[in-house]
């Protein structure tokens, strides 16, 4: 008589709650998978006794996760991201060793490297590098310089002037004056940068000269620009346009204005700005009131870094104080042909086996691999309701094979009271 088929069958329920208790534990744990365990029966391997054969138990064959889709929930932090499909982040341990997650939640350490709670590090391209080559993959880390300035080179001006003004340009000398808003019809503004990325407040001014006509004046931090000898400004552009009041027919092109070096009360003067292609050719003469519908200019400021944002083909994209934007690096995701034989090593994490197969490594959306969501993080896929029903199936079947090895106790005391 044994007691080996209640044994087994209590150890291997306990095993099955232990399954049960770790999903249960994970089930709000950002990218944890479920586990399954899986069971197998025992025979005996005796000659001839296969017609007879009666089981000897059960045991623990494995316990598969189940690498399922989990959902997407949105967050806060730019910085966290989830795999919507295949693939999982590669990451880099201090010794070297390559981990493999489902687990968004990134930040920057103190040396500007990306990482995860557990201080693993992010791999991935840097585009600085230039090389994407698959395996090439390095811990990214986030640049501490700024981005330099950037001179103005192009200005565009995409603005209605009112057709029913009326004209005043009188043929006086000076022909405007930019302190006196009788001389002109309407003025805007806009800064443009210098080689160092001082700003220069450039008005423009618009003053009808004759039907169908107007003269372009500007100036720049409240000095007129194109002065003849006598310090009385001209135009830099003189816009006609067709009867109907659409674009101009003159000029058809850029004009080129240079900007002298300037300064704002007790400011160090700017760098002169050379050679700007102001476009005029998007003006228009309706009868609506004045309406600046485009004032752009191609220049911006020194800046510093703000944030950082992934975008769902894991390009990294920096945002700079000056309002400028550039990509810094692109992660690389690694999927494997059989996921179920990675080797789990906590932290939410698992590492490559020779069951799992080599990584196959690709960029987020090429292939199998998934995209990626920014500011959002993948769930546990833990159905709480199904392990809840498990932990109660698991439960009788432990108190069952409790029973079995009570009723063999039972039974083997009879045998012992026999006289």
């Amino acid at each position: 008589m044994s007691f080996q088929q209640g044994v087994t069958g209590l150890n291997a329920a306990g095993r099955n709650l232990d399954v049960i208790g770790n999903n249960v534990a994970n089930a709000s744990t950002v990218g944890a998978k479920t586990a399954r365990a899986e069971f197998a029966d025992i025979y005996s391997r005796a000659a001839g006794g296969a017609g007879n054969s009666v089981g000897a138990g059960v045991s623990l064959a494995t316990v598969a996760q189940q690498f399922s889709q989990g959902n997407i929930s949105s967050s806060d932090n730019p910085l966290d991201v989830a795999i919507n499909g295949n693939g999982f982040f590669q990451l880099k341990d201090p010794n070297g060793v390559l981990q493999y997650s489902r687990n968004g939640q990134f930040k920057i350490d103190n040396k500007g490297f990306v990482v995860n709670d557990q201080g693993l590090k992010l791999l991935g391209h840097s585009i600085a590098s230039g090389s994407m080559v698959p395996g090439a993959a390095t811990p990214i880390q986030l640049p501490t310089a700024g981005i330099p300035p950037t001179p103005t080179s192009n200005v565009k001006l995409e603005i209605n002037v009112d057709a029913r003004s009326k004209q005043t340009f009188t043929g006086a000398t000076p022909a405007i004056d930019i302190n006196d808003d009788k001389t002109y019809n309407n003025a805007t503004s806009l800064n443009v940068y210098d080689m160092k990325g001082q700003a220069v407040g450039l008005t423009y001014f618009f003053q009808k000269a004759a039907t169908d006509t107007w003269n372009v004046y500007a100036s720049a931090n409240g000095v007129a620009l194109n002065a003849d000898g006598s310090g009385n400004p001209q135009p830099i552009a003189t816009a006609v346009f067709p009867p109907d009041g659409g674009q101009p027919t003159s000029p058809l092109s850029p004009v080129l204005i240079d900007v002298p070096a300037t300064g704002v009360g007790t400011a160090a003067a700017t760098e002169p700005i050379l050679g700007i292609k102001l476009d005029v050719t998007k003006l228009t003469q309706y009868g609506a009131v004045f309406g600046p519908t485009d004032v752009s200019q191609d220049g911006f400021p020194p800046g510093r870094l703000t944030s950082v944002a992934v975008q769902s083909n894991g390009t990294l994209m920096a945002s700079y104080s000056s309002g400028q934007s550039e990509p810094i690096a692109k992660l690389e995701l690694a999927t494997f042909r059989n996921v179920q034989g990675l080797q789990p090593v906590g932290g939410n994490a698992w590492t490559a086996s020779f069951t799992s197969g080599d990584p196959v490594l690709g960029e987020p959306g090429g292939g199998n691999l998934g995209l990626l969501s920014s500011q959002s993080l993948e769930e546990s896929n833990v159905d709480l309701t199904s392990e809840l029903v498990n932990m109660m199936v698991a439960q009788r079947i432990y108190q069952a094979n409790a029973q079995t090895i009570k009723t063999q106790d039972s039974v083997m005391q009879t045998l012992v009271n026999l006289r």
